[in-house]
């Protein structure tokens, strides 16, 4: 673990690689970074954090962490706030956020609150920081788009309305009556400033910047009272830490009873690894539309159709949505690689085959195959034709529903298309009814 950075709503993942390469974790929680600070990365970086529902980040634990000589970083959101309260103790603020903290200029939690989505769906942002509409209203007086007047009429508007319900839909609408704000509403959509967004990609800067010099940590000014509280949290992730390895132990000792499955399951953990490696080589990092797709994709193979299905699956498989993103991002980016990667299979496949012990037999049925059809004509299948041919080879021969994406299934094959596809089965199908040059696809 070299550098950790909670971030959820505020960046992507693909905007903090752009910036620095780091483990990027959700919105840190109570024992987050606890737990990470024991794996001594090389620094810490806070932006998004819980606020309710879930106990905050406490305050105890960031300078922990800074006593074991981890320097922390904060900036944007919970990671401003954290950072204006130890900056006196070494925590490392930065931005316009954390200094109107610090200075107690903003002294609101609200005022970088912010309603999202959840971890499946890639933490979207789903209303508007109050310091983002102060950013945004400063800098249309500046350019002239606002006048005082109705400048404070925003403010007063935004504030008024509760974070969840914070976005520049509402407060346009409540301010109709009373101000002509049809130039700012057209301003906006280029003109509005992402406060949050600005801050936290410095904090990345600064972060690279600080690894890059090579720069000791500074000494903690304090040390940590190990009060029953502190013990307890300690005691409590510790111990959840043991049992979660004990438990994968034991899950594995079962899988060793049964060694065709377990090297099967070893091989694709090791294409898993290799293929993080390589994302990681090469800046890669599964955005929100490559998430959905594989979340889309395992819910169709695992039958879950419903949220409630969703969370049970989570937690019989020991997961909450945090890692169940983890589990997708994983995936996607192991498809991704593997179709950077697909020229270089081939001959590795063939490798594998001989070694499985099956090359002789598919060599001699290709070769069958493509004798017997020789002169065969192929042509273009009608709609009808087509459907046919999907409905033997997946309903009939496989006993499987045709997939919705046939180009998507015809590229893990590595096929170019549906087209190419269809023309392979449509080759099987033939084969398969021992039919030779007066085929055609309309007998399927």
């Amino acid at each position: 673990m070299s550098v950790v950075v909670f971030v959820g709503p505020t960046l992507g993942q693909r905007a903090v690689g752009e910036i620095l390469q780091a483990e990027i974790l959700p919105p840190v929680r109570q024992g987050d970074v606890y737990r990470v600070a024991r794996e001594s990365p090389r620094a810490i970086g806070i932006i998004d954090g819980y606020f309710e529902g879930v106990p905050s980040v406490w305050h105890k634990e960031i300078l922990w962490a800074m006593e074991q000589g981890i320097p922390v970083f904060g900036s944007a959101s919970m990671g401003a706030l954290r950072a204006a309260e130890l900056a006196d103790f070494g925590m490392i603020g930065v931005g316009r956020i954390f200094e109107d903290y610090y200075a107690r200029v903003l002294e609101d939690d609200d005022e970088v609150a912010v309603l999202h989505s959840l971890a499946e769906l890639g933490f979207q942002p789903l209303s508007e920081p109050m310091v983002s509409i102060r950013a945004t209203v400063a800098r249309a007086l500046e350019t002239g788009v606002l006048s005082p007047g109705p400048a404070e009429a925003i403010l007063k508007a935004g504030k008024a309305l509760q974070y969840r319900e914070r976005d520049w839909p509402r407060i346009l609408t409540v301010l109709a009556q009373e101000y002509d704000l049809n130039a700012f509403s057209d301003w906006l959509p280029e003109g509005k400033v992402d406060a949050k967004r600005e801050d936290a990609c410095e904090m990345l800067r600064q972060m690279a910047a600080y690894l890059e010099s090579g720069t000791e940590a500074p000494e903690a000014p304090v040390r940590v009272e190990r009060t029953l509280a502190w013990q307890g949290l300690t005691r409590r992730i510790d111990g959840d830490t043991t049992r979660d390895r004990s438990g994968a132990q034991d899950l594995l000792d079962e899988l060793r009873l049964d060694p065709a499955r377990f090297a099967e399951l070893r091989e694709r953990a090791m294409l898993g690894v290799l293929a993080q490696e390589d994302a990681a080589r090469r800046g890669l990092h599964a955005d929100r539309e490559a998430l959905m797709a594989q979340m889309d994709r395992h819910r169709a193979q695992a039958g879950l159709t419903q949220r409630r299905d969703i969370l049970h699956w989570l937690e019989a498989n020991d997961l909450d949505e945090s890692g169940y993103e983890d589990f997708l991002g994983s995936a996607a980016l192991t498809d991704e690689i593997r179709a950077l990667r697909a020229d270089r299979l081939e001959p590795h496949m063939l490798s594998a085959l001989r070694w499985a012990g099956g090359y002789t037999d598919l060599k001699a049925r290709a070769e069958a195959k493509e004798a017997a059809l020789q002169g065969a004509e192929n042509g273009a299948f009608s709609g009808q034709d087509r459907l046919r041919l999907l409905i033997w080879y997946f309903e009939e021969r496989l006993g499987q529903p045709v997939p919705e994406d046939l180009d998507e299934h015809a590229q893990t094959l590595g096929l170019a298309d549906r087209e190419e596809f269809c023309t392979l089965i449509a080759r099987e199908f033939l084969y398969s009814q021992g039919v030779g040059d007066t085929a055609g696809a309309s007998d399927a």
